[in-house]
């Protein structure tokens, strides 16, 4: 039956790579593939899930696939399934196979059909992979195309202003849930001295004396595990980007942020609930985020005016109450929970268009306005106060970006000295300099070796900084990406007296193709527009869409997308920096958050949004 596990990845991700040989108007094609290869899997799954009972429902394990492996390092593919796989897996099935009927003569003659069924593949792919995933190392693969289909299908009115401006919020916010789970990738490598899997998870006794002798660096990895399904779940305080991702086709919202992709957290914190069930600390976080954020987003529910605002802080609140539930230990009541909320959310976004004219229709036609009497009491001055804030949604855009994202900006704003030649120049002599002492370390002192690897860092994290508030031209701003990764690069071989040579090549070889690819869509972009400063939205993907999805998928590349050499190459990089190593470790996240929000915003303000030619129809700020 182990065997078996495999296909219910495999058939979405084929299905998506058949569909990229029709073309646009092929819409009964490409849709009867997509609804075929959803109703295969679904099929399939049924017959293996009254199989897998009928024998007992055993816990399936089976590593499927090597990626690379040395004496302390192993990558591979290891597939999974239990009762919360079963679950997870049927519902995510059953939905996506009715949103993609729906959405066959939802979307009927859209100019952008083929584009949504075959992200729609790949979204199905991604979240099958997580589901059906027996180490971090396959959810965390599963992760990362998860996170870049939704931004695909937020921004999939691409030229409007506001669906590329929330697409990259999102996405900013995912990208944070990514490095946090990359943490506690690289704190499990030191502490397992292995890839550990699920399964090994269950085994208590081996867990508790795991979590007795490393108590510290065990909650840093469950802490990471938190905040990372927070985010991914929409809780409090990061509740404000899933009414952001509204922006997308209906049935994208409906089968993304409403039923499968938010519930997300919560799958992450079930799957690794045998790690931190043991420490309370972090149980009463889970509970304490969990019940905040079912009181604000229920707030904020009842006053919003946008039925599909309304739908997302309405789930958003169920899900803090999944938290809560799981904390408890009671893990059936949450699958039924979750099973539920699925398919409401999923009703309540593709009937939202209708109930929204009745609604409309009955206002017009019968609405009473409410007679309020003069009340100044206090009740009632805090009663109007939590409304106002409530309608507000809590100020947590602004809290988010004068928190995360605005002190960074500051900073970058502050390096204008990078980009003079002179210092340039010296960033050039300074990196060659470095290359000759990693050939020979011997020469150096220890104290000398560790400082060093702390410096080539810090001018990587100034630079790629620098590139996130940049706002000149797009290949300058691409440049100084670049040879952020490789001051990185060089950082962490500084560190390692060990480092093997094919570890280098492996990520330099997907960074240079990344690289060379990216600089020639945006050469050939310059020669024809002339202007392309980061300055605004340009919408240039009317005219070269061609070289709009070549330097998008450079980008995605470039970031460690796992179809790229250099996926392995970050892992490996992350699994050379040692756990006692905290600046290092901070100043290389910092990095490694940043590079994917500036290469998109790159991508976003170049092809996307309002087109500046009039030769275009223009669409306007909102949607």
């Amino acid at each position: 039956m182990e065997q078996l596990l495999q296909l219910f990845s495999l058939i979405p991700l084929l299905g998506f790579i058949v569909t990229l040989f029709f073309r646009q108007k092929e819409e009964n094609a490409i849709a009867t593939i997509a609804i075929g290869s959803v109703g295969l899997q679904l099929f399939g799954l049924i017959l293996f899930i009254m199989n897998w009972i009928a024998n007992g429902s055993p816990i399936l394990d089976i590593k499927h696939f090597t990626f690379y492996k040395e004496d302390n390092v192993e990558i591979f593919i290891d597939l999974y399934f239990d009762k919360i796989t079963a679950v997870f897996a049927l519902v995510g099935s059953l939905i996506t196979f009715l949103v993609a009927i729906f959405s066959r003569f939802y979307l009927h003659r859209d100019s952008g059909f083929k584009r949504f069924f075959s992200t729609l593949l790949l979204f199905f792919f991604a979240y099958s992979l997580i589901i059906f995933s027996g180490n971090f190392e396959t959810l965390f693969i599963g992760w990362e195309f998860l996170g870049i289909t939704s931004f695909l299908l937020i921004i999939f009115y691409r030229d409007r202003y506001l669906p590329v401006k929330n697409g990259l919020k999102t996405i900013s916010l995912y990208r944070l849930s990514d490095v946090c789970l990359m943490l506690s990738l690289w704190m499990s490598h030191h502490l397992w001295h292995e890839n550990i899997t699920f399964i090994k998870l269950n085994d208590l006794d081996l867990v508790m004396s795991h979590i007795d002798e490393h108590r510290y660096y065990a909650s840093f990895i469950v802490l990471m595990i938190v905040i990372a399904a927070a985010i991914k779940s929409a809780q409090f305080p990061f509740s404000s980007w899933l009414t952001r991702a509204m922006e997308g086709p209906t049935t994208s919202s409906a089968i993304f942020y409403g039923s499968l992709s938010a519930h997300i957290g919560v799958f992450l914190l079930m799957r690794t609930y045998p790690y931190w069930e043991t420490i309370f600390s972090i149980k009463l976080l889970v509970i304490v985020v969990g019940i905040v954020t079912a009181i604000v987003a229920t707030l904020i529910a009842r006053v919003q005016s946008s039925v599909k605002t309304q739908i997302a802080y309405g789930s958003i609140a169920q899900i803090g109450i999944m938290f809560f539930e799981l904390a408890m230990g009671w893990h059936t009541l949450v699958l039924v929970h979750f099973t539920g909320n699925a398919f409401l959310r999923t009703y309540q976004l593709l009937v939202s268009p209708s109930v929204l004219g009745y609604l409309i229709h009955d206002q017009f036609f019968s609405y009473i306005p409410k007679r309020y009497g003069a009340n100044d009491s206090f009740i009632n001055k805090i009663t109007n106060s939590i409304y106002v804030l409530s309608l507000k949604e809590w100020n947590l855009d602004a809290f988010q970006f004068k928190i995360l994202w605005s002190p960074f900006k500051w900073i970058g704003r502050k390096l204008n000295f990078l980009s003079h030649k002179t210092v340039l120049t010296s960033l050039i002599i300074i990196y060659a300099i470095g290359i000759y002492l990693f050939l020979n370390q011997d020469i150096l002192a220890k104290e000398l070796d560790q400082m060093l690897h702390i410096f080539f860092a810090f001018i990587g994290m100034l630079l790629i900084l620098k590139s996130f508030a940049k706002r000149t031209d797009a290949i300058k701003v691409w440049f100084m990406i670049i040879a952020s990764q490789f001051y990185i690069l060089l950082s962490i071989a500084f560190l390692n007296d060990e480092y093997e040579y094919v570890e280098i090549l492996i990520y330099i070889s997907g960074l240079l193709i990344a690289a060379c690819g990216g600089f020639y869509s945006l050469y050939k972009l310059k020669a024809i527009e002339k202007n392309i400063d980061l300055n605004d939205f340009y919408g240039y993907n009317h005219d070269h869409p061609k070289y709009g999805f070549w330097f998008l998928i450079s980008c995605l590349a470039f970031v460690g997308l796992p179809f790229t050499p250099t996926f392995i190459g970050v892992d490996l990089m992350f699994s050379h920096i040692d756990k006692n190593e905290y600046v290092l470790i901070t100043i290389t996240a910092i990095s490694f958050l940043f590079i994917e929000i500036s290469v998109l915003r790159i991508y976003a303000r170049l092809f996307l949004g309002p087109n500046k030619k009039q030769n275009h129809p223009i669409a306007y700020r909102s949607s």
